[in-house]
């Protein structure tokens, strides 16, 4: 049975159709990263699956559980909002203490349990502290207690890192790596590396359906097209510029990005067109500082679907 199966999942706001016939499946004891760009339908598809909010029309089960028709359902889910909201006026010890006793634990469980929460996230050493003092990231992090307190077999997480400097990120994301094999973890995101990272099997959603889902392995290997990337002095910048302008009319050359004095190039056939490439930024005169193929990346394929689902009508 898998941990969470979403069928034909619609949801409208007035003209604005963000869910369009959804249907999804997330195995137990996974890592899902749900990826799309803003607007996609990731947060909606979250509150959907929370019970904050209710489908247009379409279904979706929590271990079995159909959600929004049976109360056992919202036990067996943690969820992490993209903002988590506090009272400021608690520490962390009364505020998970509060949590618990919403979800009707005994005494002593909760006790048990608020105390492994907070070693986990690192936040014993300021159990006693007043929320409203806390950092970004110490908030992020008590939210993801909070997310746990109840054991869910499936914690959502709504862009768990988004605002978070580098140090955050990192903290937050070990602790969601700290977690695999005891829940499933549904995480929404648009940074790409942090799937990379932390995510065994991956979703893209794009205008509210869902474009593939596979494990990292198998969309390196099914969707990846060869990439070439294009090293220059950062005086060359200018002319690296113009050069990517005129080579995107080439049909050979399927897109291009560009970072700092860096350019990537994915290509049709990377055999042939590497020579195409060469001898393309020679006459361009250009003087190379690195010219090799790379392994292809998730944002590589990532930005291949988005773009290919956005030239259809």
């Amino acid at each position: 049975m898998p941990a969470i199966r979403i069928e034909h999942l619609t949801k409208t706001f007035g003209p604005v159709r963000a869910l369009d016939g959804l249907d999804l499946e997330v195995e137990d004891h996974s890592i899902f990263g749900f990826l799309g760009p803003n607007g996609a339908g990731k947060t909606t598809t979250i509150r959907l699956l929370a019970g904050l909010a209710h489908p247009t029309s379409g279904q979706a089960w929590i271990a079995g559980l159909p959600i929004g028709q049976d109360q056992r359902a919202a036990r067996q889910i943690g969820y992490l909002p993209e903002e988590p909201a506090f009272y400021p006026f608690l520490s962390p010890l009364e505020y998970l203490d509060h949590i618990g006793r919403l979800f009707s634990l005994p005494a002593l469980q909760r006790q048990k349990r608020t105390a492994e929460l907070l070693e986990l996230t690192g936040l014993t050493q300021v159990r006693k502290r007043r929320i409203g003092g806390f950092s970004r990231g110490m908030r992020q992090r008590l939210g993801l207690a909070q997310a746990l307190l109840n054991q869910p077999r499936v914690l959502l997480l709504d862009e768990p890192v988004s605002a978070l400097d580098p140090l955050g990120r990192k903290e937050i994301l070990d602790l969601v790596e700290s977690l695999r094999g005891q829940c499933t973890i549904f995480m929404s995101t648009h940074i790409l590396a942090d799937v990379e990272r932390v995510c065994d099997t991956v979703g893209i959603i794009h205008r509210g359906r869902l474009l593939v889902k596979a494990n990292q392995g198998e969309l390196l290997q099914r969707y990846a097209l060869p990439v070439l990337e294009v090293e220059v002095d950062h005086g060359q910048m200018p002319a690296l510029e113009a050069w990517l302008k005129e080579l995107a009319a080439q049909p050979w050359v399927i897109s291009s990005t560009l970072e700092q004095n860096i350019a990537r190039i994915i290509v049709g056939t990377v055999e042939t067109d590497r020579q195409k490439l060469l001898a393309a930024a020679l006459q361009a005169g250009l003087a190379l500082r690195r010219f090799e193929v790379v392994r292809p990346s998730l944002e590589d394929v990532f930005l291949q679907l988005v773009n290919h689902a956005e030239e259809k009508p």
